[in-house]
Parts: C-alpha cells; structure tokens; sequence
C-alpha cells in the first residue's frame, strides 16, 4: 500500500456540521484512534478514479473524496490526518473495504441492491448505462450485431452480469469472455483479441480518450440498464454514512458539484487533455435536487 498525502485535499474544505460526528463509532473512531483514513481507488477508472501522469490517483470521484476526507479530519479532530491510497479492482473491492483494508470507495460502483446487502451506499452521484467499445468501421451498432461475436467485460462487474442475462434473454448468441480490469478489457479489443466490450457507457469513453489513437475505437449502442454509481461505505455505520452524505449534499446544493462535473466529463482532462463531452444525464439533474441513494434493482 502507498501511502499520499495530497495537497489538494489538505487544502479543501466545506462548511458542514460535524460536532455530532466526533465521538461517533465505526469508521471515525477507527480513523481517530490510527490517525490515518485508507481510500481506495482504481487504477482505469476514467474520469472518475484513475492514475494520473504522476502516478499517484486523481479523478472526479477522488476529488470528491478529498472533500470527505477534509470533513472526517474535522470530525476527528485529526490535523495530522494521513491518507493512505489503495489500489482496488472490481473482484476485491467489497471484500477490502468489509475487512477494513480500506475506509471508503470513491470510484465506478454500481449501488445495487444486491451489493447493499455487503456494504452501503452514499447518494448517488452518477447515472450510466451498459454500451459496447468496438473498433471504428466494425459492423457491431447495437447488442442486435454480437450473434456469433466474442464480446468481453471485466469481472466483478454488474456489466458482466447484464450482459449473460441479456444473451440469455434475447438469444443474441455470442461468446462473453472475462477481463481482470477495464484496461485489460479495452485491450483485448484493441488487439482482435475480443469484437467488443460491454461496460458502463462512460467508463468507455473515458478508456477510448485515453488510448494511442481515440480515432480508432467507438462507443456504440443505445444503453441497457441505466444505474447510479455512488461511493461505497462499510454497512451498519450510520455516523460515516451521515458524514459522507452531508459533504455530498452540500457540494449539490452549493453548486461546487457541477463545476467538478464540467471539469471532468465536460473539459480537456489529464493525462492527454482530451475532452469526453460527456452532458449530464436527466437522472443526475434529477437527482441534484432529490439527493437520493437508492439503488439499482
């Protein structure tokens, strides 16, 4: 594990309550007690958890984080809070953070009932739907253009899912393979290896802008099953949860969470600058105002 300290989180701050929060159990007591607080983040998660030029985490969730973070230093009462970064993928991440391994998750997690059954659940702050990533000029359009195709999708993932139940479904005959990443994933079609990945729409076009020649890949289909991402707690710890939520309402109301948004789906976006011109969907307008955390069914 590394561990970062980072100067944008030590520099971010929000003018939320938090006195109630400061002899809270669970999660805050473990953060007070060791003086450190364990963030996971993924390591292709684009725009949203991702390594930037210099290695170290960056994204739209994790900037998110470092507001959390600034808050449960506050909480704590824990000036010298450190914050230890760790590397999660879609297999291990439910696991890490129910062990304790790590503190909170601020990445491409689909909030699904099943998973609320491990873990909780933060409002939810982004809404995405299951497309395929092909290669530019392939005669794959839409899911109807997979008969007899090898389609891939990372493991762990409720894309994976989606996509057995929907060739079971609709009889569209073709052959899902599995990938240990995202990254992973997107080069098995990069490399013939694979006729298309299914994932989250706005993970591939994150992937596309940050391969070699973006020219070269398509994101295609019209979206199966729309879900909300949000940040991932331990379950039963109400006071962490209450936390994590209030930083987000505050960021929605105040109007700081759509300038992040613009910054990340709508402007040139490290590491090559390229702009995912991404708008944002009526579920999350909606949910600006609704500030919601249910989950997808």
């Amino acid at each position: 594990m590394k561990v970062f300290v980072s100067s944008a989180v030590v520099a971010l701050s929000l003018v939320v309550p938090v006195g109630a929060w400061a002899q809270a159990g669970g999660t805050l007591d473990k953060v007070k007690a060791s003086g450190v607080i364990t963030v996971a983040y993924r390591d292709s998660s684009i725009p949203f958890s991702y390594l930037g030029a210099d290695a170290q985490p960056t994204g739209f969730g994790w900037e998110i984080c470092g507001r959390i973070v600034e808050q449960v230093r506050k909480a704590t009462g824990r000036a010298d809070l450190k914050v230890a970064t760790q590397s999660v993928t879609s297999q291990n991440r439910i696991p890490l953070l129910a062990n304790g391994t790590v503190d909170i998750e601020c990445g491409s997690t689909t909030n699904n009932s099943e998973r609320a059954k491990q873990v909780s659940f933060a409002i939810n702050y982004f809404y995405t739907g299951t497309r395929l990533l092909v290669k530019s000029g392939s005669p794959i359009k839409s899911f109807a253009d997979l008969k007899g195709r090898k389609v891939v999708s990372t493991t762990g993932t409720t894309n994976f899912q989606v996509m057995r139940k929907l060739n079971a479904e609709k009889q569209l005959g073709f052959e899902l393979i599995s990938a240990k990443d995202h990254a992973e994933s997107a080069l098995l079609v990069q490399s013939d290896r694979a006729d298309a990945f299914a994932m989250d729409d706005i993970l591939l076009y994150g992937l596309r802008a940050s391969a070699i020649n973006p020219a070269e890949l398509a994101v295609v289909g019209d979206a199966v099953q729309v879900e909300p991402y949000a940040i991932m707690l331990r379950k039963d710890d109400p006071a962490f949860k209450q936390l994590v939520d209030a930083t987000l309402t505050q960021l929605m109301k105040s109007g700081e969470f759509e300038t992040l948004y613009k910054k990340w789906f709508q402007s040139p976006i490290p590491p090559k600058g390229i702009n995912l011109n991404a708008p944002m969907s009526r579920e999350l307008q909606d949910n600006l105002k609704t500030l919601s955390d249910k989950p997808a069914l």
